[in-house]
């Protein structure tokens, strides 16, 4: 399916044995492990975490809210079988028109907010070891983007050379790390070693530790609605700390992936965070040298599927700009992802059209595709 559109942010339901199989014998007792609660549902329990994760809920593509509401009662067994089986997904993808896919964790977004970091990099290090087998099953359409829990610099950087090594097109990046925060000078060498090893770094929603994945639906204030429209924050919070911090600055070929956060809210990010750089003026002089829109449109990619605003910006011209399903998650635009294209990219030029829609992630990923 040459030149077909890649989604940029896809996820898989990780199975049973995900962590259980592939985790160090010493975390063996304690691995995330999918159960069957009291409604005969499939859930993950993780040791640490008082929210069980019902699995129903995360393969629930294509459904309206009603039947989703049902189908998170379902056995693991009643789940799209394209969630975590490599022949089906592709079929998944040949129903959708859809020539590859980005694959992100679902079950690891949880562990994100996990604040035992040794668990927590156990676990994605079991996850990462699955996930190498379920992508090399297709390696020209599945692209796997390995996890890190960032508990030290140093094994971080050992996180990235292993995810090369298994042939990962780039790390997802907790949210919060263990020490500092991502802008301090400390990290300078991690962000070496993922412009060394072509590795962009990725930012989720709901990875960080005030974004937990587990309640991402439950708001402070009204209707759960509200929390849905606060789950882009955590997301901009790290595009600041990243922009205003000088990282780019000091590390100009870093790549950096904001995902299923959309893109239309981008230019006027973009025109404020100018607007702050010369109020804060020679302060902040002494860490950036350009304004910190030429960053963004320089280093950061942001993924979306349905965001009609997306496409009317100025940034159909750049490389900002990547489209996803989120298969098989309920915000997915599968089966359906192309008339939803149709639709929102039918005024597009046929180069603009095909940046947004494979370009830019098969250059940012280095996927030969």
């Amino acid at each position: 399916m040459a030149n077909a559109p890649i989604s940029a942010d896809s996820h898989i339901v990780e199975p049973p044995n995900c962590y259980v199989d592939y985790i160090e014998p010493r975390y063996r007792a304690i691995a995330p492990r999918c159960d069957v609660n009291a409604h005969g549902a499939a859930a993950y329990t993780i040791d640490g975490i008082t929210n069980p994760i019902a699995v129903g809920m995360l393969a629930a593509a294509g459904m309206t809210p009603e039947q989703v509401k049902v189908h998170k009662r379902s056995s693991f067994s009643e789940i799209t079988r394209a969630a975590w089986e490599p022949n089906e997904r592709i079929a998944a993808q040949d129903r959708d028109g859809v020539g590859g896919e980005l694959i992100f964790a679902s079950v690891g977004m949880v562990l994100c907010s996990h604040p035992d970091y040794d668990y927590k990099r156990a676990c994605m290090q079991a996850y990462n070891r699955w996930l190498a087998e379920f992508c090399g099953a297709h390696p020209t359409r599945l692209f796997g983007l390995a996890q890190t829990a960032v508990s030290s610099v140093d094994q971080a950087i050992e996180d990235f050379v292993a995810a090369k090594e298994a042939g990962m097109a780039g790390m997802m990046v907790t949210g919060t790390p263990q020490h500092e925060d991502y802008d301090h000078p400390d990290y300078d060498a991690l962000w070496e070693c993922a412009v060394d090893l072509d590795l962009p770094i990725c930012f989720h929603i709901l990875t960080s530790k005030d974004y937990d994945a587990s309640t991402a639906l439950t708001s402070p204030r009204g209707h759960s609605a509200n929390a849905f429209m606060n789950l882009i924050r955590g997301v901009q919070d790290i595009l600041g700390l990243f922009v205003f911090g000088g990282v780019f600055e000091r590390h100009p070929e870093l790549q950096m992936v904001v995902a299923e956060g959309d893109a239309g809210w981008v230019p006027h990010w973009m025109y404020r965070a100018d607007h702050a750089a010369e109020r804060w003026g020679r302060s902040m002089q002494r860490t950036i040298s350009k304004q910190p829109s030429e960053y963004v449109l320089s280093n950061v990619h942001f993924t979306f599927q349905d965001d009609k605003t997306a496409y009317e910006t100025t940034m159909v011209d750049s490389k900002c700009l990547m489209w996803a399903s989120d298969f098989p998650h309920t915000d997915s635009t599968w089966p359906h992802s192309q008339s939803v294209l149709a639709a929102q990219t039918g005024h597009l030029a046929a180069d603009q059209r095909a940046r947004a829609l494979h370009g830019n992630a098969a250059e940012v990923f280095h996927l030969g595709v």
